[in-house]
């Protein structure tokens, strides 16, 4: 597993990044919240340790957006014994929460029962076709071989399999994948969908293009 730990704290990053290494882990590290997002949108990440204190930007909107967008567990570490903190992080889809102090091995433990929880969820494919979608191990596979896609290439295309035979247009698109307006447009789109096409050699044709409007994902051949 990659995991990201997100915390102000040099001490407590140089903790748990020990414990985690020793264990085989990959480990990152981000000290605030742009570095945070910076290290989310750049990196192949399965677990992120989320600080809930964070500078620069607020954890519960980044949690709020990767809970959105993608797959990454999140499992967020609180100084403060409010409850209510821990009933709002759970439903904006935390996977896990613990309260600081803490002991690292109980970390581990909570950690290792996480991962085995995720392990399963990604035994499970979906078919699209000749494309297979595991929304937990955040892969799609073409003809049972894994596809090597960016991360947003993955999202763009995980969004048109998941509204299968929907005429979709670009500022719909873009706005729900990359958030809002990218300052590119919606050229950003066309292009990710070009290198789409590529990746997907003889099944370009399942990304089809809505004259004037926009794709349509359809597992049929025109």
């Amino acid at each position: 597993m990659n995991v990201l730990i997100a915390d102000g704290e040099d001490r407590m990053r140089n903790l748990m990044g020990v414990f985690l290494r020793n264990e085989g882990y990959t480990v990152f590290e981000a000290e605030n919240g742009r570095e945070t997002l910076e290290m989310y949108s750049t990196q192949e990440l399965d677990l992120i340790l989320l600080d809930v204190m964070m500078s620069e930007l607020d954890s519960w909107s980044l949690c709020r957006k990767i809970k959105a967008e993608s797959d990454v567990a999140v499992f967020m570490m609180n100084a403060s014994c409010d409850n209510a903190d821990e009933v709002f992080g759970f439903k904006l889809g935390v996977d896990d929460y613990i309260r600081k102090p803490f002991s690292p091995r109980v970390l581990m433990a909570r950690i290792a029962s996480l991962k085995r929880k995720l392990n399963r969820a990604r035994s499970i494919w979906e078919p699209y076709g000749v494309l297979e979608l595991n929304r937990a191990g955040h892969s799609i596979r073409l003809n049972s071989q894994s596809l090597d896609l960016s991360p947003k290439e993955y999202e763009l295309l995980r969004y048109l399999m998941e509204h299968k035979s929907q005429a979709l247009s670009r500022d719909q698109i873009l706005n729900s994948v990359w958030d809002f307006n990218y300052y590119n447009g919606t050229r950003t789109v066309d292009t990710h969908v070009k290198k789409l096409r590529i990746k997907l050699q003889d099944y370009s044709f399942y990304i089809q293009t809505v004259r004037n409007y926009g794709y349509r994902f359809e597992i049929d051949e025109p």
